[in-house]
């Protein structure tokens, strides 16, 4: 048996760092790297703030054909829903009254006008007398004043036939203005007072009537713009007054279906400008009702989260309500 060599174990330690050194390094972990697409910073902007109020489609005016006489609807020939023109005859009211008066008026223009023939009679045939001196003149001027009298009465019961007539020429119900007709409720054969509305008619342009908190008078002004059934219009009058804590507005928008005046849809109004974080939509990924960005981080990493969304003022750009904050740096969605 050999002797142990204490060089050959000296050889051997100085071997071991050796071959410990000539051991595989690790290789470091690649950073990951972010997806290509566009990138945004988002910062605080100005944007319009909307309010929701209540609409009503109306017209700019209402027309009412009244009843101008007494008596008995016999007509009505329209019905709501019905086109008319300004001036058109839409039904008639008939006083029972009217026809007698008017032919007692007749019965004394009759009698009148045989009183004024008897009258001019006698006058020829006192002219006659006085000038072959029979009568003196003051019979002549009693023959001549009671032609006159006779004359008169006969303008006087004609004066008051024809009012008869034009009275009952008021019981034409006339359309006030062109329109739709909106109410024709009364049926024919009812009595009527003078006053009553016999039809309601649209009258002017369709215009969307606001129905405002009284805190927003100061903020909505002529021109605010108004979104409603998809459609975006502006405020063009504003009236001066408050009734119940609310205030009365009225939008032109293009395009409102005025089929059914009256109809109450829902409004937003533009009530000034306010400080939000507005993104372009191709920012935002909507899957299974969750809306979606991709945050690039500061070390190059990507993180997706969940966002509140709302509809801004802008086409093709909304308001990123929660989730982010100014600062980040949004990835665009893959193929947006």
């Amino acid at each position: 048996m050999s002797r142990f060599q204490p060089g050959l174990a000296a050889a051997l330690l100085a071997a071991l760092p050796l071959a410990a050194c000539s051991s595989p390094q690790e290789t470091p972990a690649a950073k990951p790297t972010a997806p290509a697409g566009a990138r945004l910073r988002l910062a605080a902007t100005e944007t319009s703030a909307w309010q929701s109020v209540s609409a009503e489609i109306a017209t700019v005016d209402q027309a009412q054909a009244i009843a101008r006489i007494p008596g008995i609807l016999a007509t009505l020939n329209v019905r709501a829903g019905d086109l008319v023109t300004r001036g058109q005859a839409i039904g008639r009211i008939v006083d029972s009254q009217l026809g007698p008066q008017s032919a007692a008026f007749g019965a004394q223009a009759a009698a009148a006008q045989a009183q004024a023939v008897q009258a001019q009679a006698d006058l020829a045939r006192v002219r006659f007398l006085y000038e072959n001196g029979v009568y003196a003149k003051a019979r002549l001027d009693q023959a001549q004043a009671a032609a006159s009298a006779a004359n008169a009465q006969i303008r006087a019961a004609k004066a008051q036939q024809s009012a008869v007539g034009a009275v009952a020429g008021q019981g034409v119900v006339i359309a006030p203005a062109s329109g739709r007709v909106l109410k024709a409720d009364i049926p024919a054969g009812s009595a009527v007072a003078p006053g009553m509305a016999i039809a309601t008619i649209t009258a002017g342009a369709t215009v969307l009537r606001l129905t405002l908190p009284e805190s927003l008078a100061n903020q909505v002004h002529i021109g605010s713009r108004v979104r409603a059934d998809g459609l975006t219009g502006s405020v063009t009058r504003v009236y001066p007054s408050v009734e119940a804590g609310q205030i009365t507005a009225d939008a032109t928008m293009s395009g409102i279906d005025n089929s059914l005046i009256g109809r109450r849809i829902a409004a937003e109004v533009e009530t000034g400008t306010r400080r939000a974080l507005i993104a372009p939509t191709s920012f935002v990924t909507s899957a299974y009702g969750i809306d979606t960005v991709t945050i690039l981080a500061a070390d190059g990493s990507v993180v997706s989260v969940p966002v509140q969304t709302a509809p801004s003022g802008d086409p093709g750009k909304v308001e990123i309500l929660s989730g982010v904050t100014p600062g980040d740096t949004l990835i665009a969605a893959p193929g947006k």
